[in-house]
């Protein structure tokens, strides 16, 4: 009995070891630290409710005519564009008819898969994903796999009171590092056992930037139709 409790206890502690040295390189190499390409003309650009610097990064891309459409999901069920003023941002008169609101989404995979209905609802094939980047991988895990031929381009947010840079020594971020690297762990071993998208799941996670393609849209042709 004692011997196998002695086994238990080692591969557990095995198990934590493997699970750490995980964590740093999350950390270190995993996490966007950048962004890569702030160029470059998508069809839309995509916001994920969590943060209140998201919104207005969008915003800020969409009024530089980085994208057709803005849409942000993860909104409450009753939440309006009235109701983002006092939360988070005003969105600008001139911008309300290209920010469409998703209702459905309650967690990352959700976010996934109603941005994928709306994408192919538009008939739109790139995206500019907006969120935390220490969000940004378990993101990209779940949207590659959602949306294999859609171009992504990855635009992280970092929030002031994420420590990133030394996330070891702040309490707060070190939790939150291991919960989203668990987080990262359990999307990524699911998708990759999948049959499914399996080819996208192996692309790298952040791609070198590449140069505006003739099939995206222009800063003068982003209308305000719907």
């Amino acid at each position: 009995m004692g011997k196998v409790a002695r086994r238990l206890g080692l591969l557990a502690l095995t198990a934590f070891g493997l699970w750490l040295a995980g964590l740093a390189l999350f950390a270190s190499t995993v996490l966007p630290s950048a962004i890569e390409d702030d160029q470059t003309t998508t069809d839309a650009i995509v916001v994920l409710t969590g943060g209140s610097e998201r919104l207005p990064v969008g915003l800020d891309l969409l009024a530089r005519g980085l994208g057709r459409k803005l849409f942000l999901s993860g909104v409450g069920v009753e939440v309006t564009l009235d109701d983002l003023r006092a939360a988070i941002v005003d969105v600008p008169e001139n911008l309300r008819s290209r920010v469409v609101l998703g209702h459905a989404a309650l967690d990352t995979v959700g976010n996934a898969e109603e941005t994928a209905h709306w994408l192919a609802t538009e008939h739109f094939t790139s995206l500019r994903l907006v969120t935390a980047a220490y969000h940004m991988p378990r993101s990209l895990v779940e949207f590659r796999a959602a949306m294999p031929d859609v171009r992504i381009i990855a635009h992280p947010v970092f929030p002031g009171s994420v420590k990133q840079q030394e996330w070891w020594m702040w309490k707060g971020t070190a939790r939150l590092m291991a919960e989203e690297y668990s987080k990262f762990l359990v999307a990524w071993l699911r998708r990759t056992l999948s049959p499914v998208n399996v080819e996208a799941l192996a692309a790298p996670l952040f791609p070198p930037p590449v140069g505006p393609s003739s099939s995206t849209p222009s800063p003068s042709s982003t209308g305000e139709t719907r």
